[in-house]
């Protein structure tokens, strides 16, 4: 943990979050440049899609300490953490076994915070996964940030896999039964943020922006028209 400012109760601690698709890909095609430019405090990495055996010495870098979740079924999700201090208590998954074997969270513990990174299930095409999603993984999810927060704040980040409101995508009218934007989906997220006590930090800042995604699909040349979630 960074020591607070002179004269001040803040203090100054950079994090990034990055759902990098594949971790051999990224480095491969450059990513970890961009770790070394920003020097960021911790980086938390989603859909590594490797197992610990199969994770290319390229990625260690030395002023971080790192931790890696990869899911049990290999090429398939998976959570990792960059940390240039170390952190008081590292912990691998939410402590369910229905869900800890697809490695999607890992939960950083600091001196006056919480930092999970998570990648959540995706409801799938034909939404296959939304029930699981919404009435299982969101619930347990939510309880377990829930009972952190009662010891200390809980910064949540990754890839949440839902577009809460209808400013957050391109096409509303057209997403309502796409996975990520259906009704039940937000409906979850929003009672989500209420229940444990979390503020969507870039809404808070930027209320009323428009056209600011962080994911666009690869058909229909989406990212050259900004048509993105």
């Amino acid at each position: 943990m960074n020591p607070p400012l002179k004269d001040s109760n803040s203090w100054t601690f950079k994090l990034v979050t990055w759902n990098v698709n594949g971790l051999r890909a990224c480095i491969k095609n450059g990513g970890l440049t961009y770790i070394l430019e920003e020097q960021p405090d911790a980086v938390g990495l989603q859909e590594i899609k490797c197992q610990s055996k199969d994770i290319p010495p390229t990625a260690n870098l030395s002023e971080f300490k790192i931790y890696w979740f990869p899911a049990d079924k290999p090429g398939y999700a998976g959570t990792g953490l960059y940390s240039k201090t170390v952190p008081i208590n590292i912990k691998y998954g939410i402590g369910s076994k229905e869900h800890d074997n697809e490695g999607r969270t890992i939960t950083a513990e600091y001196e006056n915070f919480f930092f999970i990174t998570t990648y959540v299930p995706n409801s799938g095409r034909g939404l296959v996964r939304l029930k699981y999603r919404t009435e299982r993984w969101d619930k347990a999810f939510c309880e377990y940030v829930k009972q952190l927060d009662k010891k200390k704040p809980v910064i949540v980040s990754g890839d949440l896999n839902v577009a809460h409101e209808e400013i957050d995508l391109k096409n509303p009218d057209g997403n309502h039964k796409t996975a990520g934007f259906t009704d039940e989906e937000r409906k979850s997220f929003t009672h989500f943020l209420a229940d444990a006590n979390l503020v969507d930090t870039y809404r808070h800042f930027y209320p009323d922006r428009r056209d600011a995604y962080t994911f666009w699909s690869t058909m229909k040349r989406a990212r050259e028209s900004n048509s993105g979630w």
